[in-house]
C-alpha cells in the first residue's frame, strides 16, 4: 500500500538533489511509530511540560516519577488537588508546577480540548487557544500537533534541530532565520511535519 509517508518522502525527494540525498541517507521515514495517537491533548502538554528545556534522560526521569507518584496518569481534578511539594519531589521547578496546574485547570474548562474535539479544530485554531495558557508556548504546542494529532503539514520554526539541519543540509554559513525558514517551508507543504522529521536527522 501506498502510504502517505511513501508520498511525502517521494514528494520530498523531488524538491532538489539535497532532499533526495537526505531521504537516500536517512532511509524510510518511521514517524508513524514515533507519534503517540492515544494520548490526548491534556497528556501531550503535561509530557511536553515534563521535557521542556531538558535532555532526554532528564525528562524521562522527572516523567517517570510523576506517573509513579499518581499510579498512572493523573486525571485533570487530581493533578489541580495535588500539593505544590509533592510536584516540586517529581522534579518540577516552581514555573513548570503553575504550567502542570494551569493545563489540568484548562482541561476542566474545556479550554484544553478532548481528543475528538481537537480532531475537528484547525492546526491555527489549536495553536492560538493552546498558547493562551501560561507557560505553554507555541512549540509545545506544534509538538502535539506532530506527535499526538499526527498532522502532516506542521513545521516548528522555533525548533533548534530544524534549523540547524536545513543549514547542514544546505551547507550555509549562518542558519536562516524563522522569518525564513517560514517562507522557506512553504515549498515542503503539505508535508511540512515529516521534512522536519529528516531535517531532525541530518547527520552532522
Amino acid at each position: 500500500m501506498y502510504t502517505q509517508y511513501q508520498q511525502a518522502m517521494d514528494f520530498l525527494s523531488q524538491l532538489d538533489a539535497d532532499w533526495a540525498w537526505l531521504i537516500a541517507t536517512v532511509g524510510a521515514c518511521t514517524f508513524d511509530a514515533e507519534a503517540e495517537p492515544a494520548l490526548n491533548p491534556y497528556e501531550a502538554l503535561i509530557q511536553a511540560v515534563a521535557y521542556q528545556q531538558l535532555n532526554g534522560k532528564a525528562g524521562d526521569a522527572i516523567f517517570a516519577k510523576f506517573k509513579r507518584h499518581f499510579d498512572g496518569f493523573p486525571e485533570p481534578e487530581q493533578l489541580i488537588a495535588t500539593e505544590f511539594d509533592d510536584l516540586r519531589a517529581c522534579g518540577f521547578s516552581g514555573r513548570k508546577i503553575e504550567t502542570l496546574k494551569g493545563i489540568a485547570e484548562g482541561a476542566v474548562s474545556g479550554l484544553v480540548p478532548a481528543r475528538q474535539a481537537a480532531e475537528n479544530m484547525s492546526d491555527t485554531e489549536l495553536i492560538e487557544r493552546l498558547v493562551t495558557l501560561k507557560g505553554i508556548g507555541r512549540w509545545t504546542v506544534e509538538m502535539m500537533l506532530m506527535f499526538t494529532l499526527k498532522r502532516m503539514d506542521i513545521l516548528p520554526v522555533d525548533d533548534f534541530g530544524v534549523v540547524q539541519g536545513y543549514k547542514r543540509l544546505k551547507k550555509l554559513e549562518d542558519a536562516p532565520k524563522h522569518k525564513e525558514i517560514a517562507e522557506i517551508g512553504k515549498t515542503w507543504s503539505p508535508y511540512r511535519t515529516i521534512a522536519s522529521w529528516y531535517l531532525w536527522r541530518v547527520p552532522k
